[in-house]
């Protein structure tokens, strides 16, 4: 998401910061670039012109000019500005009240509505610890009931039973008392859509609303229709009481220009982003995170989050006992392969990285294939166990075994075993150091001593490489980004 977006304003930065001194001239030049880039990325006109010229106001003040870094300055204050566009804060949904509280999807046909309601049930079931239902209320779309009673079945999430020939309203009235009776903290209405916006569609929201007084009404709506999607937005808000809005397919959105306009436009926060078909496919719309992601500054915070939620606490503590020892075999690297592979790959991961732009032009261009994952699973898995728990065993008949069974060369082997050697030095420096107690007395103390440059270590169950021995967070084993130069 935002990498149209991102490439543009990291060329027009990157030249600021090349000069050691900036005019009034420079910044207006690169403000032009800016305003186009907004432009280009689908951001409307008024909410790309408003931005620009705020920017513009404050980085042409002396302040900025006459500081020792102009070029540096200009950028946080891009930043500040982008953050404030999107909303400065995450806004959390409001579940709080008396149960059941109630939460209305709304939207057009075709925005992922349904199965958004679902991926919200799951996540308040899952990380609130509600006790949730769901009920459709479309009672125009074929199967539309039916489907939200499979992903129902898929989440875990209780679904009100389906009773044919209600209306809406009607439905939206036993779904209540259902809720109540059962006692379930949430209740999620699913509403109907329809293929544009009309007044029967906004006259069946309305008496719906009427009649649930819901404490959140969410309108769903798809990124990749750039500005219909926040004209849609705005129809809706002037008939409705919105409370939030939720992007489906951000995952899919290379210019970013809904989720930058949708803020400015309606006046409601972006509660959530959809990413991905599956049902954990979710995020929490950080304002903050995403102005770090456009301009290149990634999101550690959310790549630390993830982390946490794919890790498994077995193979957690079986990783901390091994790195107070100083161990770290085969075995040890696939698990953590296997990890960043739950947390979605290498694209998510580069995505999320500081620096990592270069990493992330290369898979995009297929210089780097997302497979590489999988390749090195393989050959870790064309290993006899031995050899896994010893890996020196592997001599150059061993080797070429090893790469035949994978479907590999003997050079990509001897990468991946090096790869390995690096990360049994950093355990071996960690047990040096005191074991786990002794490293995070240390990371909390400040800056580590004899920080190898290059070199990260891999905290208990948790992301590779994320607490560099003294080295900027890099998200990656020692040696992986050599192992991707095939």
């Amino acid at each position: 998401m935002f990498d149209t977006l991102s490439d543009r304003l990291g060329g027009v930065f990157d030249r600021l910061r090349g000069r050691g001194a900036l005019n009034e001239g420079d910044v207006r030049a690169a403000m032009r670039e800016v305003r186009i880039a907004l432009l280009e990325a689908d951001v409307a006109l008024p909410v790309a012109r408003d931005f620009v010229d705020r920017v513009t106001e404050q980085a042409v003040g002396q302040q900025v000019l006459k500081s020792v870094t102009p070029g540096q300055q200009v950028v946080k204050i891009v930043n500040d500005q982008l953050v404030e566009m999107l909303g400065a804060e995450a806004s959390e949904l409001n579940v709080a009240g008396t149960p059941p509280v109630i939460v209305m999807m709304v939207g057009l046909q075709g925005s992922g509505k349904t199965t958004t309601t679902a991926k919200v049930a799951k996540r308040l079931s899952e990380r609130d610890r509600k006790k949730v239902m769901m009920a459709s209320l479309d009672v125009n779309r074929p199967a539309a009931q039916e489907q939200l009673a499979v992903l129902g079945e898929q989440t875990g999430v209780a679904t009100l039973p389906i009773v044919e020939g209600q209306l809406p309203v009607d439905i939206a009235k036993r779904a209540m008392q259902a809720a109540r009776l059962q006692g379930f903290d949430v209740l999620m209405l699913d509403t109907a859509g329809r293929l544009h916006v009309d007044q029967q569609l906004m006259d069946e929201m309305r008496a719906i609303a009427d009649a649930s007084t819901p404490q959140e009404i969410l309108l769903v709506v798809d990124a990749l229709t750039g500005q219909d999607a926040v004209n849609v937005a705005q129809s809706f808000s002037g008939q409705v009481a919105l409370t939030g809005v939720v992007l489906t397919r951000m995952d899919g959105d290379a210019r970013g220009g809904a989720a930058l306009s949708m803020r400015a436009v309606t006046g409601k926060p972006i509660k959530f982003v959809g990413t991905g078909e599956k049902l954990d496919g979710l995020e929490l719309f950080h304002p903050g995170r995403v102005a770090g992601r456009i301009l290149g500054m990634g999101d550690v915070v959310s790549l630390v989050e993830r982390a946490a939620e794919t890790v498994k606490a077995d193979e957690a503590d079986a990783l901390a006992a091994k790195m107070a020892k100083g161990q770290f075999d085969m075995n040890d690297l696939r698990n953590q392969l296997n990890q960043m592979r739950r947390m979605g790959g290498l694209g998510a991961l580069a995505g999320m990285l500081p620096g990592m732009k270069k990493a992330q032009a290369a898979m995009a261009s297929g210089a780097v294939d997302e497979k590489i994952l999988l390749h090195m699973d393989a050959m870790i898995g064309s290993m006899t166990g031995k050899e896994r728990v010893k890996p020196v065993l592997l001599n150059a008949k061993r080797k070429i075994r090893v790469a035949k069974g994978s479907g590999t060369t003997v050079q990509d082997v001897n990468k991946l075993l090096k790869m390995h050697k690096e990360m049994e030095t950093a355990m071996k420096r960690i047990k040096k150091m005191g074991g786990l107690k002794g490293l995070m007395k240390m990371l909390g103390g400040g800056a580590m001593p004899d920080a190898p440059e290059d070199g990260g270590i891999m905290p208990p169950g948790g992301l590779p490489g994320l607490q560099g021995l003294g080295a900027p967070p890099q998200g990656l084993p020692p040696g992986f980004e050599k192992f991707m130069k095939r």
